[in-house]
């Protein structure tokens, strides 16, 4: 029971899909964190019938991942593109760590921010266009994507004394382990799919060593654009000929 109320946090923390009430006392946040990868699941899943539905209907590869791509963020509520664009903001609007941080919070998005989320959509959009199994690979992306905020939780001490990259410290190795496994696996059914964890591996590194230096560890921000960078990698490496 303990494990089905983790999983229901981990979707209502990275969707608005119905997932039940959580019984008392809920779970922590880090305790949630093996279950990310199954809330990316069911995220792809319904993205990629939107996709397989359009494309049935005879439109074209571009116009289906378009509509695919708006079902994941409605789905989402854009939670990962606020973190990418807060992220972008804050690293590179900001003199130092306090100011970039409290960039970071400002709900305004600036042209840093809008430019990150416009990179974002538009990287994952060609490639989803490009890629030769549309719908198989929404879903495995928006699964393996998902262990890029599990690997920076375990990794990043959190940058800020409160807020959600505070609450999602802390995270023990069982957790991490577990959410490897659910989420790289499904990479398999892709030739290119070690190629694909390898080249997200070294995006999320990238990362986390830019905001180790930038804020001295991670955020909610940190953690949301994770998974959009992550995506991103999957996505170009499984549409690469």
């Amino acid at each position: 029971m303990s494990r089905l109320a983790e999983a229901r946090l981990a979707l209502m923390l990275l969707s608005r899909l119905p997932a039940g009430r959580l019984p008392e006392p809920a779970p922590r946040f880090a305790d949630a964190a093996w279950a990310f990868p199954l809330a990316g699941l069911a995220v792809g899943v319904v993205a990629a019938a939107v996709m397989s539905l359009a494309l049935a209907a005879g439109l074209p590869a571009t116009v289906a991942a378009g509509l695919a791509l708006a079902t994941q963020i409605a789905l989402t509520g854009g939670l990962h593109e606020d973190g990418i664009a807060d992220l972008c903001d804050g690293f590179w609007g900001g003199y130092d760590r306090a100011r970039r941080l409290e960039i970071m919070r400002d709900s305004r998005i600036g042209s840093y921010g809008a430019l990150g989320i416009v990179l974002s959509v538009g990287l994952r959009w060609a490639a989803l266009a490009a890629v030769p199994e549309p719908a198989t690979a929404l879903i495995v992306a928006a699964m393996a994507s998902r262990v890029a905020p599990v690997a920076l939780m375990a990794w990043l001490e959190p940058a800020r004394a409160d807020g959600l990259g505070h609450a999602a410290a802390r995270v023990d190795g069982l957790r991490v382990a577990a959410a490897f496994v659910i989420g790289l696996v499904p990479l398999v059914v892709f030739s290119q799919g070690f190629a694909a964890a390898v080249l997200a591996a070294l995006a999320v590194t990238a990362l986390a060593l830019i905001a180790k230096a930038r804020i001295g560890g991670q955020t909610g921000d940190v953690l949301g654009a994770s998974q959009q960078i992550a995506e991103i990698a999957v996505l170009i490496t499984l549409c690469a000929r």
